[in-house]
């Protein structure tokens, strides 16, 4: 008897657990692309949206990244009031779009469709939604350590062995994520059920380690001219996806286990990234080590004594040189993007909550706060007891950094700053996201002339670069692959070649002499500063592989120092581009690191670490 019953429990086992959910069905809207310079995206939603409203039994709609073109409040905007035509819930995720072009550092998403992240459970399936994108700074994917921390937090908090459906924009893979084993791993002891995702505007069935994935086609026009959406049907015992083409019948594409398992639970990543280059070059050591836990998109910066950095979550740090104990912190209300300044004992920094900071560098105290009216994304650069950054609102400001008191401020500009100011002896010359290179007078901040290189799309801005400027001379890199040096005084086009594809990083030698640059495949380029046309003098491969990070190059001594977007650092000699040693920090982004001497760097990357390297 006992026999007989075990046998029936065992049989009707799987019936039971699947009988945990509903059967229901929701619809995917991705890559939506919605412009101010195009009408037709918009058209294109609108169709999907109504064609949806009249769909019977759909419980919800996943909205998966790129909702927009260039990331902007207004077209964020325009996008939700679309969306509100629809008769069902909504749950929108991020995409590289919103990301790594947004004017208010990604919080008009957040105030505009309540948040980064979703999570919420229908029929007895938890849906977790999270960024995915690479943050204000060209790179590769990214999921930020906070948000993994929060996916775990969300399926323990909801029952480890219960279904979980995760949506991102970006599919977990090598190559498109640069932490795709990080997430991975760390989902794999729960039942995850699939990936759900876009980006590719074309259907894609996938494995993310075992995992699996789905890809939608983009709700933009396809090879036939039909826009389109996915449709996704769970039953007792599967998930079944469909593409559905605007006045089509639906077609089936893909199907899931909602009870087989596809991978080890106990298992790991099929690979890692390699860090044998650590080993090829054992001399070089991390003296210290810190975490902050959040993701870092800005430099650090020092007095010598203490190191300043800002992070995702809005916090400025202070982290001692000697052993990298944190002193302190001091709490923004909104992410600090672009890399602060110490100067006179004040630390300056812009947040995306609208503010200028002034801190006491010794204690984290607050000395002054300016209201901007945007976000303020920029770097800040000083000079003389005076600040330079620039804002969200269309103006560079010039602020005393003692007092906080406004010097000038220039609202002549057309897109967002983001980049670090050159200030100069008599001028102060920066990009924006406009397409456009000013330059201002530096005492009153009034304009003296505008470079656009007849760039003629928003993205080719030589917004991301930090200018350097010698030989009566300012030079830029931009993401139209170009070189380009500028006549300092009139803002004509001395030359501008594409020899080297280099992208946005650049810097200059400490005698003025030579710029270094970091192209897009494997190598740092040298050009001469001087003569009257673009002089290559060495170009060093360091094997990177593909490369579109804007991490400026720095030298001090005879070495010149950079990172790239899988984590590697660099060290070269200055005047003949030998390379001198590589190491490999992570396997994300480092932002643009800080030469404290020829054998001690200070490094920051997405992943949230603060590190000194040193060779011994």
């Amino acid at each position: 008897m006992i026999k007989k019953v075990l046998f029936i429990l065992f049989t009707l086992l799987p019936s039971a657990l699947m009988a945990q959910h509903g059967t229901f069905r929701f619809a995917q809207l991705t890559d939506v692309h919605l412009s101010s310079n195009n009408s037709a995206p918009t058209e294109y939603l609108l169709k999907s949206i109504a064609q949806i409203n009249a769909t019977d039994s759909l419980d919800f709609v996943l909205v998966t990244g790129d909702l927009t073109e260039e990331g902007d409040r207004k077209t964020l905007e325009k996008v939700k009031d679309c969306l509100n035509l629809l008769k069902v819930p909504v749950y929108v995720c991020l995409g590289n779009h919103e990301t790594k072009w947004s004017d208010s550092g990604c919080t008009a998403f957040s105030e505009i469709f309540g948040g980064e992240r979703f999570e919420f459970v229908h029929q007895g399936i938890l849906f977790l939604g999270f960024n995915s994108g690479p943050l204000m700074r060209m790179a590769f994917g990214h999921v930020a350590p906070q948000d993994i921390s929060w996916i775990k937090q969300e399926i323990e908090k909801y029952g480890k062995d219960k279904p979980v459906i995760l949506v991102t924009h970006y599919p977990m893979l090598d190559g498109d994520v640069d932490n795709w084993y990080q997430v991975t791993d760390a989902v794999r002891p729960y039942n995850i059920r699939l990936f759900i995702g876009g980006h590719y505007h074309r259907l894609k069935n996938l494995l993310y380690d075992g995992i699996p994935g789905v890809l939608m086609r983009s709700n933009l026009a396809d090879a036939e001219g039909k826009p389109g959406y996915g449709i996704y049907e769970i039953t007792a015992d599967s998930i079944i996806v469909y593409s559905q083409r605007i006045g089509e019948k639906r077609q089936r594409y893909a199907a899931f286990s909602l009870s087989k398992d596809y991978f080890d639970h106990n298992g790991h990543a099929n690979h890692y990234p390699d860090f044998s280059v650590n080993t090829r070059y054992s001399k070089i050591k991390e003296v210290w080590k810190a975490n902050t836990g959040t993701a870092i998109f800005s430099s650090p910066v020092t007095d010598g004594k203490q190191i300043f950095i800002g992070d995702d979550a809005g916090q400025l740090f202070s982290f001692s040189m000697k052993n990298g104990k944190q002193l302190w912190k001091f709490k923004s209300d909104a992410r600090i993007v672009g890399t602060p300044a110490v100067a006179d004992g004040i630390v300056v920094f812009g947040s995306a909550d609208k503010n200028i900071y002034g801190i006491d560098a010794h204690n984290g105290t607050l000395k002054w706060k300016i209201e901007a009216k945007e976000p303020v994304l920029g770097a800040v650069a000083t000079d003389n007891g005076i600040a330079y950054i620039g804002a969200s609102d269309s103006t560079m400001r010039a602020i005393d950094i003692q007092s906080g008191k406004l010097k000038w401020a220039y609202h002549g500009i057309r897109g967002y700053i983001e980049t670090k100011p050159l200030v100069t002896k008599d001028k102060v010359i920066f990009g924006a996201w406009d397409n456009t290179l000013y330059c201002l007078d530096k005492v009153d901040g009034k304009e003296e002339w505008r470079w656009t290189g007849d760039l003629t799309r928003m993205h080719f801005s030589p917004a991301a670069v930090w200018p350097v400027a010698t030989e009566g001379k300012v030079f830029i890199v931009d993401p139209q692959r170009a070189l380009t040096a500028i006549d300092i005084q009139t803002g004509n086009t001395l030359w501008r070649t594409y020899q080297s594809t280099v992208r946005e990083s650049l810097g200059l030698s400490i005698d003025g002499k030579r710029l270094y640059a970091k192209t897009m495949k494997d190598s740092v380029v040298c050009y001469s500063t001087s003569g009257n046309k673009p002089l290559e003098l060495w170009a060093s491969d360091l094997g990177f592989g593909y490369e579109h990070a804007p991490s400026m190059p720095l030298e001090c001594g005879n070495t010149v120092f950079g990172g790239t977007a899988s984590g590697l650092i660099y060290a070269l000699e200055a005047t003949t581009g030998k390379v001198l040693w590589k190491h490999k920090l992570g396997n994300s982004l480092i932002n643009t690191v800080l030469p404290l001497s020829d054998d001690k760097v200070l490094v920051t990357s997405s992943e949230g670490y603060v590190v000194l390297l040193k060779r011994q």
